[in-house]
């Protein structure tokens, strides 16, 4: 704002009478104020509606009249409305919804049921076969499917049978016929279908009437994501997850209600708030978990009844075993940390997977490592490595560094006994299997020939099947 007269003019002024020297000196410098002082001035002279006057405010002071800038005047409301907020697990639920079925792929002509018989021919190795709708509600229960399978975008859920499909699935059968116990653990590299072989195993089981337990991600029980509790009278001390023993309970029973509705208890079990007497279905014992509190008390029957003799083979099932391999997020009430060892169903299944808890009906043991989303668990990696040379008859076995001090004992020891597949590539013949099946289901659209199998073998590693689908189905993935 420029002041109304400029400074020379002001120092011109004159006044029309004589006045003292002191007086002019005065008022010279008053309008030098003014002059200086104008263009800082938040509000605007309006002398000819007020006849030159100011006017006073409250206190008393004297102030120029005119008006008063109003700097948000003309500012809009920027606050955007964002809706409902999200109810609490509706975005765990969003990002876990696996759709199975896709109405717009086209139907493939001459798909067949698998069949337990089609598990065990060497013969249907490189063979896609569709999964019969019973067993997916039986694999969906037991949390089976994967978010980042692309089951959502074929008409019906399949599978390729590989190689490594049939041999594990003939293991399994020997080990239930001789009334063993497979012990083993699936690894390899990323996305090559370890989690996809522990449901083709869990398919298997189904198909044969077998107990199946799953426990779809280790990192669930060592995050510190569920309650915890001591077990009263345990030493050493072992801890109970209430809730997630709950969930499972409710998993087992849905999934194998085929086989528990034929079934009655062997034993009684006064320890259980709900009187279960010997003959009792048990469909009753499971669904008497109604209430966290006692799901571990009605677990530890429950487990009890089905590795009772005269039962089915059993298959126990955990992806991610780098997760339970390890010091959990768990704290003892010292504030210490709890060794995933410590919890009460990890135990269970790290005593099961070493051969302390072998099932006497036959049955399967399997884990599955994790490479996209897994800690560091050097003793487990350097187990696994040795019993892959062991049964390679390697002449060289791989030896712990002496420099490093973060090896485990309890993990090699879990894991001194175990089998080792480890997963690779798929061949040529098994993807150009794959692509024909794509094809014909209508995702794929380009002819299918030794060059396009070549061109996305290559490209996805040398076969693996993860990366395949990245280089063919990404556009139809979004």
């Amino acid at each position: 704002m420029s002041a109304p007269n400029c400074l020379r003019c002001l120092l011109q002024l004159r006044p029309s009478v004589a006045l003292p020297r002191h007086l002019l000196v005065a008022r010279s410098t008053a309008a030098i104020a003014i002059a200086w002082t104008a263009p800082f001035s938040t509000t605007t002279a309006n002398n000819a509606k007020t006849g030159g006057g100011g006017s006073k405010d409250k206190t008393g002071g004297h102030i120029r009249a005119g008006k008063k800038i109003k700097l948000g005047k003309f500012k809009k409301n920027t606050t955007a409305d964002r809706g409902k907020a999200p109810a609490p697990g509706e975005r765990k639920a969003f990002r876990k919804k696996i759709l199975l079925s896709n109405n717009n792929a086209l139907p493939v002509p001459g798909l067949v049921d698998l069949t337990p018989e089609h598990m065990l021919d060497p013969q249907n190795a490189a063979t896609v076969l569709s999964i019969p709708d019973a067993v997916v509600d039986q694999l969906r229960a037991v949390e089976a499917f994967k978010p980042t399978q692309c089951w959502g975008v074929f008409r019906k859920p399949s599978m390729l049978l590989r190689t490594e499909t049939i041999d594990l699935m003939n293991r399994m059968k020997g080990a239930a016929k001789q009334k063993q116990t497979l012990r083993l653990v699936v690894t390899g590299d990323r996305i090559t279908g370890k989690s996809m072989l522990l449901l083709q195993a869990m398919t298997h089981a189904f198909l044969n009437d077998w107990i199946v337990v799953n426990i779809p991600e280790g990192q669930e029980l060592t995050t510190a994501s569920t309650e915890y509790a001591a077990i009263p009278g345990s030493d050493p001390v072992r801890y109970m997850q209430q809730t997630y023993v709950l969930k499972l309970i409710q998993a087992i029973r849905k999934a194998n209600e085929k086989v528990l509705s034929k079934l009655s208890t062997v034993q009684s079990h006064p320890e259980l708030p709900q009187h279960i007497p010997v003959g009792s279905p048990l469909m009753q014992l499971a669904n008497s978990a109604k209430e966290a509190d006692n799901a571990w008390m009605i677990f530890q029957a429950l487990w009890q009844e089905l590795t009772a003799r005269g039962r089915p083979p059993m298959l126990f099932a955990l992806d991610g075993l780098s997760h339970i391999m390890k010091v959990s997020d768990y704290r003892s009430p010292a504030f210490e940390l709890i060794h995933a060892h410590d919890l009460a169903l990890v135990r269970l299944f790290v005593e099961s997977l070493g051969g302390a808890g072998a099932f006497p009906n036959g049955g399967a043991v399997l884990a599955a490592t994790s490479r996209g989303n897994s800690p560091r668990a050097p003793s487990m990696e350097l187990a696994l490595q040795q019993r892959e040379a062991e049964q390679a008859k390697a002449a060289d076995v791989p030896q712990p560094d002496p420099f490093f001090r973060g090896y485990d004992e309890r993990v090699q020891a879990a894991l001194r006994t175990v089998q080792v597949l480890k997963l690779s590539g798929i061949s040529k013949l098994e993807a150009r299997v794959l692509m024909e099946y794509w094809a014909a289901s209508g995702i794929l659209r380009t002819t299918v020939d030794e060059s396009a199998v070549s061109e996305k073998w290559t490209l996805g590693g040398n076969g693996v099947v993860g990366e395949m689908e990245r280089a063919a189905l990404l556009t139809m993935r979004l």
